[in-house]
């Protein structure tokens, strides 16, 4: 038979045995909850131009990830009275894009115009009452084409933009400041380096000679 005491320290090992294995498993446990909490791809947001632009266009970005939280952009706006006769006069104003299609949103901005309260401040753009009549693109005021000169294909960072809506311009001045407003707030972009803006039929935008200068 046994003594009370081997009984005793038998009894005490099980007891130490069972307790360490129970520690062992809460500690594994407590491992894998912090590799799951660190695990993940943060992925990464890029100033991507996108194709298609303005309500109901269909778009199609090149960038495989999405802004988590929206990524800040600048829109620039003529103001009163530097830009009345400065068409080179261009002033900032901040917004958020929703996803990384940052220069279609920037541009749609741009249309949208002014804040009432930027209005108030003296900010302008005459580009919304210069697009007129029906979309040639299913209700898109515009299209973007990353890497192009018009329909050719160019060196990177060469921004088209086509509008879809017929555009008439109020006053001599009120082509070159549009122009102005849209380089500016396209080239705060880094991958886009040069800007070519292109009417509905396909013509330079404010070229009155009929040149096409901006596409050779």
């Amino acid at each position: 038979m046994y003594s009370r005491s081997h009984l005793t320290h038998a009894t005490h090992a099980r007891v130490f045995t069972s307790a360490r294995l129970l520690a062992l498993g809460l500690l594994a446990a407590l491992l894998a909850l912090s590799a799951c909490a660190v695990t993940g791809s943060g992925g990464t947001v890029e100033n991507t131009p996108t194709v298609g632009g303005g309500a109901g266009s269909p778009t199609a970005t090149t960038a495989a990830t999405s802004a988590p939280s929206g990524r800040p952009v600048v829109v620039y706006f003529s103001k009163h009275p530097d830009s009345d006769s400065n068409v080179n006069a261009v002033f900032a104003v901040n917004r958020v894009s929703p996803d990384l299609g940052v220069a279609k949103f920037s541009l749609q901005q741009l249309i949208a115009g002014p804040t009432a309260a930027e209005a108030g401040a003296g900010f302008y753009t005459d580009l919304t009452a210069s697009l007129t009549g029906a979309s040639s693109c299913g209700g898109a005021d515009f299209q973007l084409y990353p890497d192009h000169k018009g329909t050719t294909v160019s060196a990177p960072g060469t921004m088209t933009i086509k509008f879809c809506r017929a555009t008439q311009l109020a006053g001599d001045l009120t082509g070159s400041r549009i122009v102005a407003e849209i380089n500016k707030t396209m080239l705060q972009f880094s991958n886009i380096h040069q800007v070519v803006i292109l009417t509905k039929d396909g013509g330079c935008f404010n070229d009155f000679q009929g040149a096409n200068a901006c596409l050779s």
